[in-house]
């Protein structure tokens, strides 16, 4: 069994145990992106020479006894472009940031470095996280790597990418209305939104701040709960950041050879509103097998409607992109990032930096934001928007009075050609529909692979839970990956050789005036 073939956990056990020196550990991974890279486009940069000199600082740590509580220890991770890396270019795929090196690194990034991580490299993503394809990145389109025509899902389809084409054993991404679940979902891997305000956004270059958060994507439940546990906590320089001591799910992996025991008694809702008209029916019937397989193990599966979902898509928008033109004003071509050489003057300097530095999509959401926001329009929308998004919390909360968790799909399609909806900004924003709403209610949410279409593409399934229940979601999706194979699928791209046929992706946007 090669390197890559191994979990994020098994090959920080062998790690541990000498079986593999962390330098071994990373080289492969490397050479994955070198033979591979050019063809997905999942890194917008490469740490190859620090990721090295960090394998043997951690070999040299671990030979001393270090990390003797991580069980990552030495196994590679990539790292979404929005989170602060120091000393490493942190652009947000966005023109703007694209000479931004921080002198500091996010929480979550620093809590890895801690428990022994080694990062590859920083992966691609729609600009600012805004996006839902990750073709708005300014470094060009990244590809799904079970077909590199299509798109891999956004805004954290780099992290996704990489993890599904072998470049990387897990990654962190961020989600702010669906932004690590339907990457996942597309990709045929596992990734988890946890609760907000379990994970530290110190150091998360902020989209939306109500609704960004930090998750680990990996190939299964137990590698993503085991991230999930590295960089949850107590952060002083957050102020959302709300529990006192990381998440331990060392109680919540179902038994192999029990699994049953999991999932039995667990009662679980199924929202009919969810289903029928608007999605595709093999997502459909892949996500009811699923529910099935559940319940012939003895969870009780009840089917139910799930109120006021209909306004979870236009409240999110109106919140989300009033809280990016807040959040964005901040890159004004002063203080650092991209200052235009074109301006004679400040106002000019302002003006033309962002005109020059933001994608099509960032100006969308900055201008809808700023028009929600303004004077005679923030009652009629941004402040109806906030009183929906508390009835979307009522209806939640009263649904998990009733229900352990709730199963849902993650998007209506699976991934879709690249280029099949950027041009309809309106049919992208549609398709979050069945995410947002996890967002705007802050609980956690789980996505994993629940089978596949008809074209050979991943179906993602959804499990949502109540706030800090994210031991019951890992309980039943460990389960169920213990009685299923779907997420022990590879795409062809991921053995060695088989991205050669594949055309070349990488490619630069050019600037726009």
């Amino acid at each position: 069994m090669e390197i890559r073939d191994l979990t994020a956990l098994e090959l920080g056990q062998k790690i541990k145990s000498g079986e593999i020196k962390v330098r071994e550990a990373a080289e492969a991974y490397l050479d994955a992106v070198e033979e591979k890279d050019e063809k997905v486009n999942a890194y917008i940069t490469v740490t190859k020479e620090d990721a090295l000199a960090r394998a043997d600082e951690v070999q040299e740590i671990l030979d001393k006894g270090g990390f003797e509580g991580s069980r990552l220890a030495g196994v590679p991770v990539a790292v979404k472009d929005n989170l602060c890396t120091e000393g490493v270019l942190t652009s947000a795929a966005s023109h703007i940031l694209d000479n931004f090196v921080p002198p500091y690194s996010a929480t979550a990034v620093m809590k890895t470095k801690e428990a022994g991580a080694v990062m590859l490299g920083k992966a691609n993503m729609d600009e600012f996280a805004m996006g839902g394809s990750t073709e708005t990145s300014f470094f060009g389109a990244c590809g799904n790597p079970w077909d590199t025509s299509r798109v891999p899902g956004g805004s954290s389809g780099g992290s996704a990418a990489a993890v599904a084409a072998g470049m990387a054993p897990y990654a962190l991404g961020s989600d702010t209305g669906g932004s690590i679940r339907q990457p996942a979902a597309f990709t045929g891997l596992t990734g988890i939104k946890p609760t907000y305000g379990s994970v530290s956004r110190y150091g998360l270059l902020a989209y939306a701040s109500s609704l960004d958060q930090i998750g680990p994507i990996a190939h299964d439940v137990k590698d993503a709960a085991a991230v999930l546990e590295m960089i949850s906590g107590k952060d002083d320089r957050d102020s959302t950041s709300i529990i006192d001591s990381p998440f331990d799910f060392s109680a919540s992996i179902a038994d192999p050879d029990d699994p049953s025991a999991s999932v039995k008694g667990m009662k679980i809702g199924l929202p009919s509103n969810c289903f029928g008209k608007g999605l595709d029916p093999e997502i459909d019937k892949a996500i009811k097998d699923a529910a099935k397989l559940l319940e012939s193990e003895g969870a009780i599966v009840e089917e139910f409607e799930l109120p006021n979902l209909d306004y979870a898509v236009p409240a999110y928008y109106i919140i989300a992109c009033a809280e990016a033109c807040s959040n964005l004003s901040r890159y004004d071509g002063i203080k650092y990032g991209l200052r235009t050489k074109k301006a004679e003057d400040i106002i000019e300097t302002y003006y033309k930096s962002r005109s020059e530095g933001f994608g099509t999509e960032v100006k969308r959401r900055i201008m809808l934001g700023s028009f929600v926001l303004s004077s005679g329009y923030f009652d009629a929308y941004y402040k109806k928007a906030l009183q929906v998004r508390g009835l979307i919390k009522r209806s939640f909360d009263d649904a998990f009075k009733k229900y352990d968790m709730i199963v849902s799909p993650v998007s209506p399609t699976t991934a879709y050609k690249i280029g099949g909806q950027i041009s309809d900004p309106v049919a992208m924003y549609m398709a979050d529909i069945y995410t947002v709403s996890i967002n705007l209610t802050g609980v956690p949410s789980i996505s994993l692979p629940c089978g596949f279409s008809s074209e050979g593409l991943p179906i993602g399934m959804q499990l949502i839970g109540d706030s800090f229940s994210e031991d019951k979601l890992i309980k039943v999706s460990s389960a169920y990956q213990e009685l299923t194979d779907h997420h022990k699928q590879r795409p062809a791209v991921f053995v060695k050789g088989g991205a050669d046929s594949l055309p070349v992706l990488k490619k630069e946007r050019s600037v726009e005036e």
